[in-house]
Order: C-alpha cells, then structure tokens, then sequence
C-alpha cells in the first residue's frame, strides 16, 4: 500500500467516509490510515498542496476516531505545508486549530506551541497575525500558570512590534512580560523588561511615558534595590540634563548590554531626537525661590 499512487489512496479513502446505499455508516479508521499514506507520499514528492489537503482530511479522521492528539499533530503538519505552498492565511487557521486540539487534550505547552510555530512562520508576510499568535500562545501558558514557558514568545512578539515601529505597543508588552515575571518570582528578568519599556520609550522620543514607566517601576521593591534601576535612572538624568554625551555613555553600560539585542540596538542609537527642550522643562518645573520666606 505504501507504494501505492497517492491519489487512489484518496479516492479509495474518500469513498470510505461518504454515506451511499450500501454504506451505512463511515469508517473513519480505514480511510485515515489511507489519508496518512497519501500525504507523506504526497510531501515525499514535494506536491505541497495535494499533502496539505491530505493531512487536512487525515486530522478531520483522527477527530471523528476521538484522538485530538493525533488530529492536533496533522493539523500542524498541514500548517508547514500551508506554508511551503505561500498559503499564509491558511498557516494561521490550521496553526490555531491545531491549537484547540491541544487544549482539548490539556496540554497547554504544544497548544501554546502550535500558535508560536504559525508566528514564526507569518512575521514576514503578516507580522500583525504573528503578533496575536504570539499573544494567544503566551494566553495559554499563563492561564495554565507556565508563565516562565512564555518568556521567549514575550521577546519574540516585542522584536515585532519593534519591527513595525509600533513602540508603545512593544513597551506594553514588555511590562506584560514584566508582570509575568513577576508571578513566578523571576525578579532578574523582571527589571530587565521594565528597564526594556523604559528604553523603548526613550528611543520613541516620549520622555514624559518614559519617566512614568520608570515611576510606576519603582514602585515594586525588587527593581527599586536593582542594577536596572540605576542603569534608567541614569538614563533619564541625563535627558533632563539635556545632556547628549552623557545619554549616549549611559546608554553603552554593561546592565543594558546585558538586555536582549533588539533592545540594545535601539539603546546604542539614543538619543533619537533634540533633548534640549526635555532640560528646559526641568528648569521650569523647579519650584521657584519665595523671598518672603527665609525658613
């Protein structure tokens, strides 16, 4: 049967699963044994559409044979081949719903998986679904309590965010990531997310979101006493200082060569615009001298 063409395996498969006279009842075991030899025979002659469609019908049969297991790793396979073949929009669907099988299973980390390996796929062609894929994947970890499992989907979502030039949004996920951290009392790569949304903030040219990041920071204990506190505070002197040379020396420090690369090339090209006017601000927001007043 392994030898046999793939395309009889289907007709063969497809008549075992249509109703007819004298066939009362489907026989889904048969014909998905059938649809599984006719995709990898189909993929083994790189006719990525045909092997597609076939794991498609092959992961439709282990469901009607209650196996979401086995569906949920077909579907995947038709996810790849969805792609080989440049059908994006079909990359998410079967990533997703390779997704919901998992999850039936109760097994959040290949659920979690399943969506990250469809928003690898897409951040080229369709960053903006990569983006919610990733966000779904990091949902499925952190309702099933795997928050530390999420850390490399917070990175990858922020890379593409950063990509689009979508800075705020990357700052939010980064104090997302931040938050995640927390719950699972990995204090060191909390601060370095919140010092992270801080930078990105900086390179967006909003130093007024900056400096409050950097409020709403220090209002949690671990990043008050860290290094990463005092790498964004010194940051943030320097820009009210008006001081170029300064931001650009703080910006080389070891705590944030220590961050992750997407972050530090944004760091090493700070400051991005004229912070001439941030000192000025500061010099007006000084309470002015009362000279009635000589307490």
């Amino acid at each position: 049967m392994a030898n046999s063409d793939p395309d009889k395996l289907i007709s063969k498969a497809d008549k075992l699963t249509k109703l007819s006279m004298t066939r009362w009842s489907a026989d889904w075991k048969s014909a998905t044994v059938l649809y599984e030899q006719a995709a990898n025979a189909y993929r083994l002659a790189k006719n990525y559409e045909k092997a597609k469609e076939a794991f498609e019908k092959a992961s439709k049969g282990q469901e009607m044979l209650s196996s979401p297991w086995d569906a949920a790793k077909h579907m995947e396979s038709a996810a790849v081949l969805a792609k080989e073949a440049g059908n994006w929009k079909e990359v998410s669907e079967f990533s997703r719903h390779a997704s919901e099988l998992y999850t039936e299973c109760g097994r959040s980390q290949p659920a979690s998986d399943a969506l990250a390996k469809g928003a690898r796929a897409l951040e080229d062609v369709a960053p903006e679904e990569a983006i919610q894929l990733y966000t779904d994947a990091c949902d499925a970890l952190e309702e099933d309590g795997k928050e530390q499992m999420a850390f490399d989907l917070y990175r990858a979502a922020t890379s593409v965010y950063i990509k689009l030039e979508k800075y705020a949004d990357a700052a939010t996920f980064l104090l997302r990531w931040a938050l995640s951290a927390d719950k699972c009392n990995a204090t060191h790569s909390q601060c370095k997310a919140y010092l992270s949304a801080i930078i990105v903030y900086l390179y967006a040219h909003d130093f007024q979101q900056a400096e409050k990041c950097y409020n709403d920071c220090c209002q949690v204990e671990a990043f008050l006493n860290s290094d990463q506190n005092r790498a964004a505070s010194r940051l943030l002197s320097a820009y009210t200082e008006g001081d170029v040379e300064e931001i650009k020396r703080a910006a080389q420090s070891s705590i944030i060569s220590n961050l992750d690369h997407v972050i530090i090339k944004l760091a090493r090209k700070l400051p991005t615009g004229d912070v001439s006017a941030f000192k000025m601000d500061a010099k007006d927001q000084e309470e002015p001298l009362d000279e009635d007043d000589l307490t």
